[in-house]
């Protein structure tokens, strides 16, 4: 895509995540995940989508020196580090001013983003000819990439869909849509503190699935002044982002499965279950 790429790696003041606590780096998005850290699969695809430029919002001063990772090199003068804000609306403003638009945000731990699903976002925003989008990812494409991988669904009268963690934004004036992130990192995913950016009944709606999905979506688009659409992707692992130790073992299982890497020594492979048209699937040995 044209345009740039924001990677959300911040943190909440005064929080230690557990994730990275664990395995004992200085911030989650440094997590090792398949043998490089969380950050790094993001920023390949990122890389290989062909963004003009591509922006890590953190508040680590030393990422890039402790990140290690070919890809930096790779992305040279394309890659562009800024200090991100108290919370991710601020993070986000603050990083538009480096961004050349459209700009696509997602999140250090968005590891199975690939740059086919990029493209499948920005190609989906052109054609409905929107301000701004929320990607998303039915369901059953979701369970049929692993039946582990994600548990929260939003459902609408139409569709059950999860959140992938990208949003695509056409134009600077369009940023008034990033309010949505104001007080917590998934989309709705705190509430009360986007029920004025949302407005009580919209959001209720959005969090019920109280109507037809483009329906809601549109409430939410006369609300915010934005016209907002959510833009459905057809890889269900994109809803996959990695949060906990169960989520990192699906992941590292899914990029086993395409070849990405080697599979891990705590994955095996499940049968095909009857019914499932074929369908072979990877998942954590527990």
């Amino acid at each position: 895509m044209t345009g740039s790429i924001l990677i959300l790696a911040g943190r909440r003041p005064g929080a230690v995540d557990p994730l990275a606590a664990a395995h004992r780096v200085g911030d989650k998005c440094l997590v090792p995940v398949a043998g490089r850290p969380m950050i790094a699969h993001v920023l390949e695809s990122a890389a290989a989508s062909g963004a003009d430029r591509v922006i890590i919002s953190t508040h680590h001063a030393a990422l890039l020196a402790d990140l290690d990772d070919p890809v930096v090199a790779a992305l040279g003068e394309r890659l562009v580090v800024v200090a991100a804000a108290d919370n991710l609306a601020d993070s986000v403003l603050a990083a538009a001013g480096e961004a050349r638009f459209p700009l696509l945000i997602t999140t250090a731990d968005n590891c199975l983003l690939t740059p086919e699903t990029i493209a499948e976002i920005d190609a989906e925003a052109r054609r409905l000819d929107v301000e701004a989008g929320v990607g998303l990812a039915r369901r059953e494409d979701v369970l049929a990439v692993h039946p582990e991988g994600q548990r929260r669904f939003y459902e609408f009268s139409d569709v059950a869909v999860s959140n992938c963690n990208a949003y695509w934004i056409g134009h600077r004036g369009a940023l008034k849509a990033a309010e949505a992130f104001r007080g917590g990192g998934q989309f709705v995913k705190k509430p009360v503190r986007v029920m004025q950016a949302f407005g009580l009944v919209n959001l209720l709606r959005f969090r019920f699935g109280l109507g037809p999905i483009h329906h809601i979506f549109g409430r939410i688009s006369r609300k915010l002044k934005v016209g907002i659409a959510p833009l459905i992707v057809s890889n269900g692992a994109t809803a996959i982002d990695v949060d906990n130790e169960r989520s990192l073992r699906v992941t590292e299982a899914l990029m086993a499965r395409r070849g990405a890497v080697s599979p891990p020594p705590n994955c095996r492979e499940i049968p095909e279950a009857p019914g499932a048209a074929g369908e072979r699937r990877l998942a954590a040995a527990r």
